[in-house]
């Protein structure tokens, strides 16, 4: 997937972040264009997880700025969507009053949340699962049901701290797949937290990498996987072989 846009639809300018007196990141300059697949990598504990939370209004920036399509955000929540590793589906509900549910809490009815959310069941491989309950999901499924609640809540950015880590590894090719056929076919732009270094390189068009203490943004990847059998390309291993290195410093 590659952005026909010029300007980014979301970046940062100078974040910085504390913990109490420790300075975690700092001067962290990101952008995301419309479409695209951006992942973010680095050793645990350098602040990712703290950056999307930034990102998302959840947490202050002690410094800096987040601009979506020209606006200053900072601070303020309800402009992105955010998915963790745990599906966090809600056992009691049917898959469709999960999907459903940001739609109700902006104040839709239940039937007209359900209306809106179905629109989306085939795009997402789900049709069919709306009266299924989480139990009766396969782990694949989960995750794709939890994905498009996230979009269901905004479909502008959507911040995914490693979401298929709980996978296991068959299972992780097959929804990488649909995920990348997915992304394409709704316009996805996504900010992506992964440990996995393959992970990233697949799915991604651009990767940064966070370093450093207090850390920054120590590299920027810019990925090409329009060769024959990418993922068992010499390109793929050079890829990895320059993340790898920028992660170790």
């Amino acid at each position: 997937m590659t952005s026909s846009q010029n300007n980014p639809i979301l970046w940062t300018e100078k974040l910085s972040s504390y913990y109490e007196d420790y300075l975690v990141f700092s001067d962290v300059n990101i952008s995301i264009f419309q479409g695209e697949v951006v992942s973010l990598l680095g050793r645990s504990g350098v602040g990712k997880s703290t950056l999307f939370n930034i990102l998302a209004g959840i947490f202050p920036a002690d410094s800096g700025k987040v601009y979506l399509r020209d606006k200053d955000i900072t601070g303020e929540t309800n402009h992105m969507a955010y998915m963790l590793q745990n599906d966090l589906l809600l056992d009691h509900l049917t898959i469709i009053d999960n999907v459903a549910l940001p739609l109700r809490i902006k104040g839709l009815t239940k039937s007209k949340s359900r209306e809106e959310a179905t629109k989306h069941f085939k795009d997402f491989s789900l049709e069919g699962s709306q009266g299924l309950y989480p139990s009766q999901l396969s782990g694949g499924m989960r995750q794709r049901a939890a994905l498009l609640r996230t979009y269901m809540f905004s479909n502008e950015v959507a911040l995914l701290d490693e979401p298929f880590s709980a996978l296991d590894t068959i299972t992780k090719g097959n929804i990488h797949s649909w995920f990348l056929d997915v992304s394409k076919k709704i316009d996805l732009t996504t900010l992506f937290i992964t440990h996995d270094i393959d992970e990233a390189i697949k799915l991604s068009n651009r990767v940064y990498i966070m370093g450093g203490s207090p850390a920054t943004i120590v590299k920027e990847v810019r990925i090409n996987s329009n060769v024959d059998d990418f993922l068992f390309s010499k390109e793929f291993l050079e890829y990895k072989k320059e993340i790898t290195r920028a992660i170790d410093g």
